[in-house]
Protein backbone atom coordinates (compact mmCIF):
# COMPACT_ATOMS: atom_id res chain seq x y z
CA UNK A 1 0.00 0.00 0.00
CA UNK A 2 2.82 2.21 0.93
CA UNK A 3 4.34 2.13 -2.67
CA UNK A 4 1.19 2.64 -4.14
CA UNK A 5 0.94 5.87 -2.62
CA UNK A 6 3.96 6.67 -2.84
CA UNK A 7 3.81 5.99 -6.66
CA UNK A 8 0.24 8.23 -7.03
CA UNK A 9 2.29 10.75 -5.32
CA UNK A 10 5.05 10.90 -7.83
CA UNK A 11 2.01 10.98 -10.87
CA UNK A 12 0.44 13.92 -9.11
CA UNK A 13 3.69 16.09 -8.99
CA UNK A 14 4.86 15.13 -12.36
CA UNK A 15 1.26 15.87 -14.11
CA UNK A 16 1.41 19.27 -12.32
CA UNK A 17 4.82 19.85 -13.54
CA UNK A 18 3.95 18.39 -17.05
CA UNK A 19 1.02 21.10 -17.49
CA UNK A 20 3.69 23.87 -16.79
CA UNK A 21 5.50 25.72 -19.36
CA UNK A 22 8.98 24.35 -20.25
CA UNK A 23 12.17 26.20 -19.04
CA UNK A 24 12.95 26.67 -22.86
CA UNK A 25 10.70 29.29 -23.86
CA UNK A 26 10.07 30.90 -20.55
CA UNK A 27 10.90 33.85 -19.86
CA UNK A 28 11.44 37.39 -21.94
CA UNK A 29 10.85 37.48 -25.86
CA UNK A 30 10.89 39.96 -28.52
CA UNK A 31 8.41 39.14 -30.87
CA UNK A 32 7.35 40.25 -34.51
CA UNK A 33 4.32 39.23 -36.12
CA UNK A 34 3.60 38.40 -39.58
CA UNK A 35 3.04 42.19 -40.45
CA UNK A 36 6.31 43.23 -39.16
CA UNK A 37 4.85 44.74 -35.58
CA UNK A 38 6.86 44.40 -32.66
CA UNK A 39 6.04 43.15 -29.41
CA UNK A 40 7.32 41.58 -26.44
CA UNK A 41 5.95 37.94 -25.05
CA UNK A 42 6.82 36.79 -21.32
CA UNK A 43 6.07 33.21 -20.95
CA UNK A 44 5.46 31.99 -17.37
CA UNK A 45 4.91 28.85 -15.95
CA UNK A 46 1.22 29.32 -16.85
CA UNK A 47 0.29 32.85 -18.24
CA UNK A 48 1.56 34.06 -21.19
CA UNK A 49 1.84 37.83 -21.68
CA UNK A 50 1.57 39.92 -25.05
CA UNK A 51 2.31 43.88 -25.10
CA UNK A 52 2.67 45.68 -27.79
CA UNK A 53 5.25 48.35 -28.24
CA UNK A 54 1.88 51.47 -27.51
CA UNK A 55 1.77 49.50 -24.25
CA UNK A 56 -1.27 47.36 -24.39
CA UNK A 57 -1.35 44.31 -22.58
CA UNK A 58 -2.58 40.72 -22.87
CA UNK A 59 -2.65 37.77 -20.36
CA UNK A 60 -3.41 33.92 -21.50
CA UNK A 61 -3.63 30.94 -18.95
CA UNK A 62 -2.32 28.45 -21.18
CA UNK A 63 -0.61 24.55 -20.46
CA UNK A 64 1.82 22.46 -22.35
CA UNK A 65 0.55 19.56 -24.27
CA UNK A 66 3.26 18.08 -25.76
CA UNK A 67 6.87 18.54 -26.80
CA UNK A 68 8.34 17.01 -30.46
CA UNK A 69 11.70 16.64 -30.60
CA UNK A 70 13.04 15.70 -34.01
CA UNK A 71 17.12 16.00 -35.55
CA UNK A 72 17.40 18.15 -32.52
CA UNK A 73 14.65 20.99 -33.44
CA UNK A 74 12.23 21.25 -30.83
CA UNK A 75 8.45 22.01 -31.33
CA UNK A 76 6.66 22.62 -27.94
CA UNK A 77 2.66 22.64 -28.02
CA UNK A 78 0.67 24.90 -25.80
CA UNK A 79 -3.11 25.29 -25.90
CA UNK A 80 -4.69 28.62 -24.01
CA UNK A 81 -7.62 28.65 -21.52
CA UNK A 82 -9.71 29.45 -24.54
CA UNK A 83 -9.04 26.45 -26.60
CA UNK A 84 -6.53 28.42 -29.00
CA UNK A 85 -3.49 25.66 -29.89
CA UNK A 86 -0.21 27.14 -30.26
CA UNK A 87 3.22 25.40 -31.48
CA UNK A 88 6.54 27.26 -30.41
CA UNK A 89 9.50 25.67 -32.75
CA UNK A 90 12.89 26.15 -32.88
CA UNK A 91 14.19 25.76 -35.72
CA UNK A 92 17.31 25.69 -35.52
CA UNK A 93 19.13 22.88 -34.05
CA UNK A 94 20.52 23.57 -30.94
CA UNK A 95 19.97 27.11 -30.86
CA UNK A 96 16.93 28.29 -28.48
CA UNK A 97 17.65 31.79 -29.34
CA UNK A 98 15.34 31.99 -32.07
CA UNK A 99 11.66 30.61 -32.93
CA UNK A 100 8.21 30.85 -33.90
CA UNK A 101 5.47 30.71 -33.04
CA UNK A 102 2.30 28.95 -35.23
CA UNK A 103 -1.12 28.69 -34.47
CA UNK A 104 -3.14 25.65 -34.81
CA UNK A 105 -3.15 25.51 -38.65
CA UNK A 106 0.38 26.04 -39.28
CA UNK A 107 0.34 29.57 -39.91
CA UNK A 108 2.99 31.62 -39.01
CA UNK A 109 1.65 33.96 -35.49
CA UNK A 110 5.18 35.62 -34.56
CA UNK A 111 8.89 34.98 -35.04
CA UNK A 112 10.58 35.30 -31.39
CA UNK A 113 14.01 35.85 -30.41
CA UNK A 114 15.75 36.48 -27.08
CA UNK A 115 17.74 39.27 -27.89
CA UNK A 116 16.34 41.27 -31.63
CA UNK A 117 13.11 41.60 -33.24
CA UNK A 118 13.93 39.19 -36.47
CA UNK A 119 11.48 38.13 -39.32
CA UNK A 120 11.04 34.41 -40.68
CA UNK A 121 13.27 35.47 -42.96
CA UNK A 122 16.20 36.84 -40.60
CA UNK A 123 15.72 33.22 -38.92
CA UNK A 124 15.88 31.27 -42.32
CA UNK A 125 18.90 33.02 -43.36
CA UNK A 126 20.73 32.28 -40.21
CA UNK A 127 20.49 28.38 -41.00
Amino acid sequence: MRKFNYLLLITIVFSLIACSGSEMYRGNWKATDSEGKLLDITFEPKTITIKEKEGEKTSFSYSQNSINIKNNVETYKIELKDGRVYEINFPIADDESVGIMKDGNGNLIYTISRNDYITYDDIYSLN
